[in-house]
């Protein structure tokens, strides 16, 4: 029996083959490899696509989180506020620039709580990251409303949520910057390493541009320390490939994520939701398997893995420790039991299959061995 990866990528390239090929002979018999016009026009469809005026094409998601602190002016002795249940990168993007995370609890459907955010804003907070974690967008309305009330900076970690909407609206369209990850297993995955911001205020644009190019805006007039985090022509003309399919994608993971809801019915697993207004284009449908009260922790989750991995079905967990409780963050003092929420949904998220190019029948085996789990 084949096995069921959790994130396979090959389907997805299989798919639309023929035009990944042809864009990768134009683009290398082009003789241009750096910040052409591949790039260019990835960034004027990307920007139309998320519903912003600019977009900027870097390296990496990383360097779209550390770049947005670096333009927007956070660095040391400024809090920004996260939600704790994120990948560590999201963090590193303030920790980057000396400034402090200040985490906030996520919420049932596993997004900042927004209504805990104000409580954690003091005289040093500057700004508020928000993670749209496994696809969904979080509450931008009321998120938006305490930035505007509390003066304070909002940059967006997109890097799961390409093309997930809140009342309609797009993630990476309300923040001062949006930034995006195309790692190859996201929703709009590159073949290798690639990134950018989006962003309505044209001197940010300009500014991040400057910073992606060793902090020059001519040739070797350099005006800051800047970093070298260009977005390659290949890889944009790839990814813009993959835009022009990017809504029947978006399409099939919405029915990926509709039949695992309407499949899984075994009572010993928390299947997730969406929440009101917002839509998920579901990076990763992510259950949560509850240890018994008194059980050792994550004896529960383990014993579904295995039962499930011995069917041929593999999983992967997102994330099973949280960023206060890693060892590059133990300077921040925060101890065992100090984020409660995040540290419960650490110990019991199980991310299942899901993927391009999944069919039917791979996922009804997926369902049928999550319902038939017994302890």
């Amino acid at each position: 029996m084949e096995k069921i990866m959790q994130g396979r990528m090959d389907r997805g390239f299989e798919r639309y083959q023929k035009e990944y090929e042809e864009k990768t002979l134009e683009v290398l018999r082009s003789g241009w490899y750096i910040l052409g016009k591949e790039v260019e026009n990835f960034e004027t469809e990307f920007a139309e696509y998320v519903g912003t005026k600019y977009s900027v094409g870097l390296a990496s998601g990383l360097d779209a989180l550390w770049l947005a602190f670096r333009v927007l002016g956070i660095g040391k002795g400024d809090e920004v506020i996260v939600q704790g249940n994120t990948y560590i990168a999201s963090v590193m993007g303030i920790t980057i620039n000396d400034a402090t995370p200040v985490f906030v609890e996520p919420d049932e459907h596993y997004q900042i709580d927004a209504d805990k955010i104000e409580e954690k804003i003091t005289d040093k907070t500057k700004a508020i990251l928000v993670v749209h974690l496994y696809g969904q967008a979080a509450n931008m309305t009321k998120i938006v409303d305490i930035c505007r009330r509390h003066n304070l900076k909002l940059v967006e970690d997109c890097a799961q949520s390409h093309g997930a909407c809140h009342n309609g609206q797009m993630t990476g369209s309300f923040g001062d910057f949006g930034c995006f990850s195309f790692y190859p297993s996201k929703n709009m995955g590159a073949y290798g390493d690639a990134g950018a911001i989006t962003t309505n205020d044209p001197e940010l644009a300009r500014l991040m541009k400057i910073y992606r190019n060793y902090g020059s805006e001519k040739r070797y007039h350099n005006m800051v320390v800047g970093a070298n985090s260009r977005l390659d022509e290949l890889q944009a003309g790839l990814l813009r490939v993959k835009l022009t399919h990017m809504e029947d994608i978006t399409n099939e993971r919405y029915d990926l994520g509709r039949r695992y809801a309407e499949g899984i019915s075994n009572q010993l697993v928390i299947k997730p939701t969406v929440a009101e207004g917002s839509t998920c284009v579901w990076h990763q449908y992510v259950l949560r398997v509850p240890d018994k009260d008194g059980e050792e922790q994550c004896k529960a989750r383990d014993e579904f893995r295995q039962y499930l991995e011995e069917n041929g079905i593999m999983t992967l967990i997102h994330y099973p420790i949280p960023p206060h409780r890693s060892q590059a963050y133990e300077y921040l003092g925060l101890p065992e039991g100090s984020l409660p929420i995040t540290e419960k949904y650490a110990n019991e998220v199980v991310s299942l299959p899901i993927y391009t190019g999944m069919t039917e029948e791979e996922q009804q085996r997926v369902i049928d061995c999550v319902n038939a789990w017994r302890r």
